[in-house]
């Protein structure tokens, strides 16, 4: 479990924000398949090239448990410290539940002071190990409430939207799926694709198990592994879906995005489909950040949780990467972007998302 892993120093030495346009991969968010942060052996921003060997940590600095993507993570840090005196910021990456179960596992011994995660699930372990200090009112506060749990253990910081991704040339819009529901049905056999072992794709599942319930869900995977397309990573489900495999598949948005952004190389033959209407497949997870109980630096941690959800924070999402920020900055958001107002996203409480649950729904069916 505990996994070697590269960690980054912060330092006000900083000079430039590098992040990716398309949400922290090692190339596109593609490369990443929505799983983990990027973890490459580039030069970090204070300029030392990170080892095989993990960095012992600095006692002085903020320690951040990263799942997001590091580019996008690594970006605000470098902005808090730069506005905080030089405060040290270490990032250790991951992905979702391999940080999450690895915090679970060090308790109260655990050196971080955050947690920052992709998706709501894995927040959601470590809050439901009651590892998680309560997140100041100020904080919440700056989100809208439907984009943080109910709990107030954790606050949204950034989103992303559960779409269909289509061949133009195999489907015409009257053909397109209503609901996520409807790929169940034997005519969609063998015609559309997913990733299943993914934390993106488990969030949406975690969603329409809290929507429709288990059995329902249940029912649901059991069409999906007998009858879809299974790849390993949304830039794949996406690049089989341009090529003609299929007919299309389930995804985040911002894949489609980064590479309309770039080359277009994975994408030019396809276009987006949005269920909205309440649906499961209008799905729209959200990144959440914590401060863990036994950090010996609470009010530091509380204060970049603050950074995060501030105007500036939530700039830094709208203009360097493709995810939705959440604060009330609309007119900042990324204008490629269909609205976060207009996606019809049904309404779940994030703190409801059970990934325990789902992981042990899938591996009963067979897709994990």
């Amino acid at each position: 479990m505990f996994t070697k892993r590269h960690l980054v120093l912060v330092t006000s030495s900083i000079t430039a924000l590098v992040v990716l346009a398309a949400c922290g991969s090692t190339s596109t968010p593609a490369a990443q398949g929505g799983s983990g942060s990027n973890t490459s052996n580039a030069p970090t921003a204070s300029g030392a090239a990170p080892t095989d060997e993990e960095q012992p940590l600095d006692p002085s600095a903020l320690v951040i448990y990263n799942a997001q993507h590091e580019n996008l993570t690594q970006a605000w840090a470098d902005e808090f410290s730069k506005e905080n005196g030089g405060v040290k910021v270490q990032l250790r990456n991951g992905s979702d539940l391999e940080m999450a179960n690895q915090i679970v596992a060090e308790g109260a011994d655990s050196p971080a002071d955050v947690f920052i995660t992709e998706n709501s699930p894995g927040m959601n372990l470590v809050e439901q190990a009651g590892l998680f200090a309560p997140v100041d009112p100020g904080t919440t506060s700056q989100i809208p409430a439907q984009y943080s749990p109910s709990t107030g253990k954790w606050v949204g910081v950034a989103a992303r939207s559960t779409v269909f991704v289509y061949n133009t040339s195999k489907l015409t819009q009257a053909q397109l799926p209503k609901s996520l529901i409807d790929l169940a049905d034997p005519a969609w056999k063998g015609r559309w694709a997913a990733s299943p072992s993914g934390a993106d794709f488990q969030a949406i599942i975690s969603a329409l198990y809290e929507l429709k319930g288990a059995d329902a869900t249940k029912t649901w995977l059991t069409a999906m592994k007998n009858d879809a397309a299974i790849y390993k990573g949304n830039s794949t489900v996406m690049k089989a879906v341009n090529a003609g495999e299929v007919d299309g598949g389930v995804i985040y948005h911002y894949y489609w995005y980064g590479d309309q952004a770039k080359t277009k190389e994975n994408s030019s033959n396809t276009a987006l489909h949005f269920f909205g209407n309440q649906d499961p497949g209008a799905f729209v997870s959200v990144s959440g950040a914590g401060v863990l109980a036994s950090s010996d630096k609470k009010e530091l941690a509380q204060k970049f949780l603050k950074f995060l959800t501030s105007k500036k924070g939530q700039e830094i999402v709208a203009n360097n990467v493709l995810e939705y920020p959440l604060a009330d900055i609309t007119s900042e958001t990324n204008k490629a972007l269909k609205p976060l107002s207009s996606l019809e996203a049904p309404v779940v409480d994030p703190a409801s998302l059970n990934s325990v649950a789902v992981t042990d729904l899938m591996t009963e069916v067979g897709l994990l």
